[in-house]
C-alpha cells in the first residue's frame, strides 16, 4: 500500500482526500515508477479544488509530473532501477499521476533524469521549468537573441515565469519582469531581472498597436495581457505562448502580424515529443545554474496538498511547490 492524492465524484460532489491505494488500484501501463518526488502545479490547483474541469475520468490521482525510480518494465526503454522524469502527456487528467507514492504509466511517456541532475532539482525545474525552457528554445529558433533587445516575461513570480527570468537572464538577456505583487520585486531582481512591471501596465484596454518595447516575451497569462504583450513587440519580434492565466480570449487585431511582422508562437508542454523534451533537459543541466534552485522552491509535504492548492487560484504562490514523496530514493 502507498499513500495518494484521490480526487472522487459522486453525481455534483467532488471529494479529494488523502488515502491508501495499492498497486493493483493503479492504472495500466508497461512501467511502474516509485515516485521520489512530485509538484505542486495551477492544473492541479484546479483539478484539486474542482475550479475548473481538468479532470476527465474518476477517480483521479492529481500531480502532472513527477521523478522517480522504476521497480518494473515491460517497456524496452526501461529497466528496474532507471530513474525518469515524467511531464504532462494527460497525468493527472485522464491517467493517474505524480500524487502518490507509486505510478503506473506508458513508458512512451517517460524520460530519463539527465546526468548531473537530482530528481529533487528535476521537480523544482518541473513542468513549469520545462516549458519555460521551450519558452526560451522558441524565442531563440526565431533567431532572439540578447543583442535583439529586452524579454518580458508575465506571471514572472510564478513557476514558469520564474525559471523563464533565470535562463534568459543567465544567457544575457535583460529581462522585464511583469507580476502583480510588489512585493515580490526583490525576489524576482535575485534571479537575474533587470527591471519589474506592474501587471496593471499590461491589463488595460488593448490598441491595435503600441509604442515598441520588447524583442520578445514568455506569456503565461493570455487574453488581455497578451494582447497588450503583442501590441508592443518590436518589428520581428517573438512571443512565445504557454499559459492562460488571465483568461483563453485574446482581443487583439492583426496589425501587429501584418505591420511589424511580430510571430505568435504556441508552446505545449503537455504532447511534445521525446526528442524534445530531452533537448530542453540536458539546456537546463547546463544553461541553469541548479545550486540555486533552493530560492524558487518551496516543499510541501503530501499531507498538505490538498489545503494548499486554493493558494494557487488566489495568485498567493511564489516559484515552485516540490512534494517530497520518498525523497531517500533520491540518491
Amino acid at each position: 500500500m502507498t499513500q495518494a492524492v484521490v480526487i472522487d465524484k459522486t453525481e455534483d460532489q467532488q471529494t479529494v482526500t488523502l488515502r491508501d491505494v495499492s498497486a493493483a488500484d493503479l492504472p495500466e501501463g508497461n512501467v511502474l515508477v516509485d515516485v521520489a518526488y512530485s509538484t505542486l502545479n495551477y492544473k492541479d490547483a484546479l483539478a484539486i479544488t474542482g475550479a475548473s474541469p481538468v479532470v476527465r475520468s474518476f477517480p483521479m490521482v492529481p500531480g502532472i509530473d513527477f521523478a522517480g525510480v522504476v521497480r518494473d518494465s515491460s517497456h524496452a526503454d526501461f529497466k528496474a532501477g532507471d530513474k525518469v522524469i515524467l511531464n504532462g502527456w494527460g497525468v493527472g487528467e485522464k491517467h493517474w499521476g505524480g500524487l502518490s507514492g507509486q505510478a503506473r504509466v506508458s513508458g512512451d511517456w517517460l524520460i530519463p533524469q539527465p546526468a548531473g541532475m537530482t530528481a529533487r532539482q528535476a521537480m523544482v525545474i518541473g513542468t513549469a521549468g520545462y516549458t519555460a525552457m521551450l519558452c526560451v528554445l522558441a524565442l531563440e529558433e526565431h533567431g532572439v537573441t540578447p543583442d535583439s533587445g529586452e524579454i518580458v516575461v508575465t506571471g514572472a513570480a510564478g513557476g514558469v515565469g520564474s525559471v523563464a527570468t533565470m535562463l534568459l537572464a543567465a544567457k544575457g538577456f535583460q529581462v522585464a519582469a511583469v507580476t502583480g505583487r510588489a512585493s515580490e520585486a526583490d525576489y524576482l531582481k535575485s534571479l537575474g531581472a533587470s527591471s519589474i512591471i506592474d501587471r496593471e501596465e499590461l491589463s488595460g484596454k488593448p490598441r491595435p498597436l503600441a509604442k515598441e518595447r520588447w524583442a520578445g516575451a514568455v506569456d503565461v497569462a493570455g487574453s488581455v495581457v497578451l494582447a497588450n504583450v503583442i501590441a508592443s513587440m518590436k518589428y520581428g519580434g517573438c512571443v512565445a505562448a504557454c499559459g492562460l492565466a488571465a483568461g483563453m480570449d485574446l482581443p487583439t487585431s492583426v496589425a501587429p502580424f501584418i505591420l511589424r511582422g511580430v510571430t505568435l508562437a504556441g508552446v505545449d508542454s503537455v504532447m511534445a515529443a521525446k526528442a524534445k523534451r530531452i533537448a530542453a533537459y540536458d539546456r537546463l543541466v547546463s544553461d541553469l545554474d541548479l545550486s540555486k534552485l533552493d530560492a524558487i522552491a518551496t516543499e510541501l509535504a503530501l499531507e498538505d496538498v490538498i489545503e494548499t492548492a486554493p493558494k494557487f487560484l488566489s495568485g498567493a504562490v511564489r516559484g515552485r511547490i516540490v512534494v517530497p514523496v520518498n525523497p531517500s530514493l533520491d540518491a
